[in-house]
């Protein structure tokens, strides 16, 4: 009576040596010792000795890192130490958050798996965790790396020699290979006193190619000169880390001259002095509008700034309307501008 539930166990014990010790899976990584946002390279790998025929995994997510799954799961027959196993790869995209000892997994794939006998079974095969050591991104930067990365900057015309009333359209498409779109910046403010600036939704998508994914990022914006003095807008520098060269490169929005073509004499004594004239007594339009609008405001007790700003932009005109609106109309004749607003500065104080 002893001897049978002995010896039922030691019959069992090379079938559960077969489900369960002939199935393994693994965290596989690259030992370098990556940035703040670098890609890192995953592959989980199941190394099974079963017939699978249903599968669940689910890469965990963290507050530590970002991650994208790079290629379709792989199945297929490979020889491992003389033995014909099933192989299971995923590949993955890791993006750290934060420098320091980053924990991936513990990772487990559930399989259901075919017996000898045509029946099915369950088994959970468990990945140990691994650590990657992350170090701080270099420079105090905004984190971004990427193994290449390029940049356009596109003008609809040559910045210096705009035709009166014409407007400039600029449009900047970054890419960066390693990245994901939101590592890339956000867009910068073009605004300068001197100029009037309307900007179009941006384009940001992260697209999956053989090389990795790919950040991208699309900016435009339409842009014209107030007067047409002759001005320039400054670059704008955007560092990112070179993981190929391992140290940090910029790429830059290059300074934009702006002017009329012509400004000056060959724009002629009347036709200068009356665009001037006009547009400073568009800007003092404005001005007294909003300062009317502040005291309109302000009697209504509305304290609050933000407030006041959104009531400020349902009562001011559209943004969008066509620029030939702000600058067709010339001042009345005789009309004088300085002397004008010097009264209207005045009447503020009384």
């Amino acid at each position: 009576m002893v001897i049978r539930p002995l010896l039922l166990i030691l019959l069992l014990l090379p079938v559960l040596a077969h489900a369960q010790g002939d199935a393994r899976l693994m965290i596989l990584h690259g030992h370098g010792n990556p940035v703040v946002s670098e890609m890192v390279p995953l592959t989980i790998r199941g190394e099974y000795d079963l017939t699978v025929s249903l599968e669940d995994m689910r890469f965990p997510n963290s507050p530590d890192y970002d991650w994208i799954q790079t290629a379709r799961d792989d199945w297929h027959k490979e020889r491992v130490n003389g033995r014909l196993l099933q192989i299971f790869e995923r590949k993955l995209a890791l993006f750290p958050r934060r420098d320091g000892a980053l924990h991936i997994g513990p990772l487990t794939h559930h399989l259901t798996y075919v017996t000898a006998t045509g029946g099915r079974e369950r088994i959970d095969v468990t990945a140990p965790p691994v650590t990657i050591a992350v170090r701080p991104f270099p420079g105090g930067y905004r984190p971004l790396s990427a193994s290449r990365m390029e940049l356009t900057d596109e003008l609809s015309a040559p910045p210096g020699q705009l035709r009166q009333d014409e407007v400039l359209t600029r449009r900047v498409t970054i890419q960066a290979v390693g990245a994901m779109a939101h590592h890339l910046p956000p867009r910068p403010d073009l605004s300068a006193p001197w100029l009037i600036s309307f900007t179009r939704p941006e384009q940001r998508e992260t697209r999956l190619t053989e090389a990795g994914p790919v950040a991208r990022v699309v900016w435009e914006w339409q842009l014209r000169p107030i007067t047409g003095e002759p001005a320039i807008l400054p670059a704008v520098a955007l560092p990112w880390f070179d993981t190929r060269n391992r140290h940090i490169e910029i790429a830059a929005l290059k300074p934009i001259p702006f002017g009329f073509a012509g400004f000056g004499a060959n724009f002629g004594a009347a036709e200068g002095t009356a665009t001037r004239n006009a547009a400073l007594a568009l800007t003092v339009f404005a001005g007294a509008m909003l300062a009317g609008l502040a005291v309109l405001l302000a009697g209504q007790g509305m304290a609050s700034p933000a407030a006041l700003r959104h009531r400020l932009r349902r009562r001011l005109p559209g943004p969008h309307l066509p620029d030939r609106q702000l600058y067709a109309a010339d001042p009345p004749a005789g009309f004088d501008a300085p002397d004008w607003l010097a009264r209207f500065r005045a009447a503020l104080h009384r």
